[in-house]
């Protein structure tokens, strides 16, 4: 997604969760039309977990925290929930971080939507994306807007009376106040801590899948499904020609398996575009080209090829969703070491590999995806999310969905 743009739920109960390479407060608040909360008691975030439709889960310091909201229990006029996203250390602003939100089906884990704020610099909070009803539908906006003065800043202008805590310990810089505190009989919603430095046990952690972006600085990336890489070293866009090889192996040996790459072209509406497959090898002007179908799977190397001319792509070609099917309805229970990599066209270096560790018994599977930014960049995200279609045509309306 990109800011401002929209997409409608096509699940009951959502989660967004904010992936960066650090730790994130994540916070949800419900609105009234007026834009402003009913209580203290609409502001969702760790201290205060639970309130009516929405609630906070925390990702234990190991994986991303989220807000869920059950769209069909949200009260009569609440019109909106805002997620929020602040540093979890103290005074650390967003420069150089670029989180990640995910809007999920909350009760499969299927991601509807991502979305990455761009330009970000001095905000020490954020409010990412918004869950709102329009018209009697709900619906998910990509939003983006910074605060400099953290979580409270937010909290406050929303309507939520914030008394910040001073700091536990004697060493820690004590922060300015927000706001001035209000009449003692007033209702309090204490702000989230921010300690000085990470909890150790967060700091240690392996990453999580899909935690946090990542780039090529340090050469090539093997991604865990739903993590990103930005397509840029050293700060300059990499080449724009690339292609994505697409390979697996039968499970069991003297089996052939007949699966077909495709790749799927979308608009920043997420309307179809078009689809390059084994049946129509070339499309969008030659910017998308397929190398022809492997009908066994047989052999090392990559099985399939698609090859993308990032800079010829049109301007209204904004996402490319990367797919592989079994038309003849093999499983991929039966198909062993599937995987995608991207490589540079011009030199032929492997800069991204994504491996299928898990197989389910279905026919497709969205094996990646590549979004072209605000900025113009372009970023790769590893999906690894099976669908029941033997066929491109049937992975069009899941893959709208991933992006």
């Amino acid at each position: 997604m990109t800011p401002g743009s929209n997409i409608p739920l096509s699940a009951v109960r959502v989660a967004v969760d904010v992936a960066a390479p650090v730790r994130l407060d994540v916070s949800g608040l419900l609105l009234t039309a007026d834009g402003k909360v009913r209580s203290d008691d609409d502001f969702i975030f760790y201290n205060q977990p639970a309130g009516p439709g929405v609630t906070y889960r925390s990702g234990g310091g190991t994986a991303p925290d989220a807000i869920i909201v059950d769209t069909a229990a949200v009260p009569p006029g609440i019109e909106k929930i805002v997620v929020t996203a602040s540093p979890d250390a103290a005074g650390q602003t967003f420069q150089g971080i670029e989180p990640t939100a995910t809007v999920r089906n909350a009760d499969d884990g299927t991601a509807l939507a991502t979305f990455t704020p761009p330009r970000l610099g001095a905000e020490t909070a954020l409010v990412v994306i918004e869950i709102y009803l329009r018209n009697g539908a709900w619906k998910a906006r990509a939003v983006g807007q910074g605060y400099a003065n953290g979580l409270a800043g937010i909290a406050t202008d929303f309507g939520v009376s914030v008394d910040e805590e001073p700091a536990a310990a004697a060493a820690a810089p004590a922060a300015p106040p927000a706001a001035a505190a209000p009449a003692a009989a007033d209702p309090r919603v204490a702000a989230p801590p921010m300690p000085s430095t990470p909890p150790a046990a967060a700091s240690a952690a392996p990453a999580a899948p899909g935690a946090g972006k990542i780039n090529l600085d340090k050469g090539r990336v093997s991604l865990q499904k739903n993590q990103t890489v930005s397509l840029v070293k050293g700060g300059r866009p990499l080449l724009s020609q690339v292609k994505m090889g697409l390979g697996w192996e039968p499970a069991f040996r003297g089996k052939d398996i007949d699966l077909d790459a495709s790749v799927i072209a979308y608009g920043p509406s997420r309307n179809h575009l078009d689809s390059c497959y084994f049946g129509k090898l070339s499309i969008l002007n030659g910017s998308v080209k397929h190398s022809g179908d492997n009908l066994t799977g047989e052999g090392a190397g990559d099985d399939e090829v698609i090859v993308v001319d990032l800079g010829r792509l049109p301007a209204e070609a904004t996402g490319l969703v990367f797919t592989v099917n079994s038309f003849s309805g093999q499983k991929f229970t039966e198909v062993a070491k599937a995987y995608c990599r991207l490589i540079d066209a011009m030199t032929g270096e492997e800069l991204v590999r994504f491996d299928l560790t898990n197989a389910e018994p279905q026919t497709g599977v969205m094996m990646a995806k590549l979004i072209r930014q605000f900025s113009g960049e372009w970023e790769m995200t590893a999906l690894g999310e099976f669908v029941k279609s033997r066929t491109v045509r049937g992975m069009v309306k899941p893959a709208a969905q991933a992006l």
